[in-house]
């Protein structure tokens, strides 16, 4: 199969919010292969034909189950980019291309089972965890899930009713939406204000555990805005957290993707 071939099919597209789409993609004629929840996939469109047509390509973190026979990606618009307005103007029955092989290391891949987990995420960097909160590979009893998102207003909520029907259905799933721009909300906004870090240091992770988290207990992942994930390294670094490297295991697992 080329690599510029045009080898799989748009078949839903739902607007979340301006600017923000979830699109699900079905490989034609050929099978995803099995992925590990939080990995990424490649998708393209062919390029200007003054440019030798030379395919666009972008990587997306993967939000659909392992199962899934569509490939489920969340993608922000970036009004001046290459690729992301041309993925906004796709129809049901477009093609696209998307690469056959799925990557990445920002997996639970050897997490213990009787950890917490902590997932932070800003706007499309969800994604992953929604792969992995619909997979069957949550772990063993005693893995408990906390899944941050921060957001400018609700609006931007991608997944929010999918999640909330999760925190209520399962004692291991926890759900905190963060808005950080509650003035301009049409009807005032009930929960967590600011950013994902004031809600790490106001103690909001904490009254959802039950109790402080501490690396011994623990693990953090960061998705999303980098100045986030920065923020959150050095804040984390503070209280005894560790980034996870091949090298040097740790507890804070970041997916840099900007």
């Amino acid at each position: 199969m080329s690599d510029a071939e045009l080898n799989a099919i748009v078949v839903q597209r739902i607007e979340v919010a301006p600017g923000l789409i979830v699109l699900r993609v079905a490989p034609d004629g050929w099978r995803y292969p099995v992925f590990e929840p939080g990995q990424f996939a490649v998708l393209w469109l062919p390029g200007p034909e003054e440019e030798g047509a030379k395919p666009v390509k972008r990587a997306y973190s993967i939000a659909s189950a392992p199962t899934d026979d569509a490939v489920e990606l969340y993608v922000a618009l970036v009004p001046d980019g290459r690729l992301t307005p041309r993925l906004f103007a796709l129809g049901i029955g477009d093609r696209v291309g998307l690469g056959v092989k799925p990557s990445g290391k920002f997996t639970l891949e050897g997490i213990p089972d009787r950890r917490r987990i902590v997932l932070v995420s800003t706007g499309t960097g969800l994604a992953p965890y929604m792969s992995m909160l619909r997979s069957d590979r949550l772990g063993g009893p005693g893995r408990r899930y906390l899944v941050l998102h921060g957001v400018r207003q609700s609006c931007d909520l991608g997944y929010r009713a999918e999640l909330q029907a999760m925190a209520r259905f399962s004692p291991a799933i926890d759900y905190l939406p963060i808005v950080s721009r509650p003035a301009g909300e049409p009807v005032p906004w009930p929960g967590l204000t600011g950013h994902v870090q004031a809600a790490w240091t106001g103690g909001a992770i904490a009254l959802a555990l039950g109790a402080p988290p501490s690396p011994d207990d623990t693990s953090i992942f960061l998705c999303g805005n980098p100045a986030m994930i920065e923020s959150m390294v050095e804040l984390l670094a503070t209280e005894g957290y560790r980034e996870h490297k091949k090298t040097a295991p740790g507890q804070v697992h970041v997916e840099r993707y900007w």
